[in-house]
């Protein structure tokens, strides 16, 4: 946890300006990954409660939207965890072009020193993941899973960036390229022992099979776990896919305003989705094994989300009813570690309002209990945001 510096507050209406605003980060980006979160921390209980009490077609299809698939095809849940991954992605050029152009070293010391704090923000990202499966509740190592989300976002970060900081934009395209490529013909092509090569399924998969192998501890589904080791490859190219776009946002020139790269995202964006489209033909969109299609489908609508999210708040200027996405935004890891049992937001939503809330209707008291736990959990972001308090990794 550390002081930063403050954080501007945007929030002010600039539709009518003629010149652009501009802004010292991407007030977007800080909103789509709220956006993002907010589904994980109290959203979906939202969605579900709402879906439950009143049976309207259109609720009951986003609360069925918000549960993973069981193994081939994909919901908006199975969307959340590349979406953060992507965004972390995008803000790889802005973040390390900063601290290389700060730096009043050669360059070959300025990577150094920003080697060192990749791993860094890596092993804690790892163990932090370790912490939200349990670390604290030790039972033994072979009943700890060493794989986890936290995990993966930390590993698949710290490869994009890698590549990203020592190859040109050619030779990211060719690893991204290559890493797809590759992994789709091992998953096909290399047999697994008892099973026929291709085979897809759960416990017949190349990725399944290594993770058995060479995985320590407990798998989150015994013989597969959906954080392995294998399709950890492919999610370092969602992480990539950020990269170009963030790239792309962060080119200076007077060929690409801003409303035309907002343009030219969602457009590109399109063409990813039918792309993973056709792959899905052949390679199964699969969230679990992370395939190549998944990459590109999920790579897409991500892709599709920040081109909207980009084109509504940072061009055209309407940024107020971001304002609660930014505050889950800036502090997303914060919130989601504190969401996943540090702080018991539900005990603390009943105790502050469940007097209120018994008074309502039965159908209706879920719903205002999920609403109840988002409001303390945007008190205390606020309070944090207010005092210029944020977990920096």
């Amino acid at each position: 946890m550390a002081n930063q510096p403050p954080v501007s507050d945007p929030f002010i209406d600039t539709k009518s300006n003629e010149k652009p605003v501009k802004l010292p980060r991407l007030l977007s980006l800080d909103a789509l990954r709220g956006f993002d979160m907010f589904w994980i921390i109290s959203g979906e209980g939202i969605i579900h409660a709402l879906a439950k009490a009143t049976h309207y077609p259109f609720l009951l299809w986003m609360s069925g939207q918000l549960h993973h698939t069981e193994w081939n095809g994909i919901t908006f849940y199975d969307m959340i965890f590349p979406l953060f991954l992507f965004i972390a992605g995008v803000s790889m050029p802005y973040s390390i072009d900063h601290k290389i152009s700060n730096t009043n070293t050669q360059i070959s010391s300025a990577k150094k020193s920003i080697y060192i704090g990749m791993i860094r923000r890596t092993l804690t990202l790892v163990f932090l993941g370790l912490v939200v499966n349990g670390l604290f509740e030790w039972n033994g190592y072979e009943n700890t899973r060493f794989a986890s989300v936290l995990g993966r976002i930390g590993l698949a970060w710290f490869f994009a960036g890698l590549i990203y900081l020592n190859f040109n934009l050619r030779g990211q395209i060719f690893w991204f390229s290559l890493l797809l490529l590759g992994y789709w013909a091992a998953m096909v092509l290399i047999p697994v022992p008892g099973f026929a090569a291709g085979d897809l399924t759960m416990q017949g998969s190349l990725e399944s099979y290594i993770d058995r192998l060479l995985l320590p501890g407990r798998l989150h589904d015994k013989v597969h776990d959906p954080e392995g080791i294998l399709s950890t490859i492919p999610a370092i190219s969602t992480a990539l896919l950020g990269v170009f776009s963030g790239r792309f946002l962060k080119l200076n020139s007077v060929k690409w305003p801003m409303w035309k790269k907002g343009i030219a995202l969602f457009i590109a964006a399109i063409l990813l989705i039918l792309l993973g489209s056709f792959w899905n033909l052949v390679f199964p969109i699969n969230k679990r094994l992370w395939t190549s299609s998944f990459v590109i489908f999920a790579g897409g609508w991500s892709m599709l989300f920040l081109s909207v999210f980009y084109l509504i708040i940072d061009v055209a200027g309407y940024r107020k009813w971001a304002f609660p996405f930014v505050l889950i935004g800036v502090n997303s890891i914060l919130i989601y570690l504190a969401s996943e049992g540090i702080i018991d937001f539900k005990h603390t939503a009943n105790y502050l309002f469940g007097g209120l809330i018994q008074y309502t209707g039965a159908m209706w008291q879920p719903v205002f209990s999920a609403i109840s736990i988002t409001l303390i959990q945007l008190v205390l972001l606020y309070f944090l945001y207010r005092n210029k308090i944020f977990l920096k990794i």
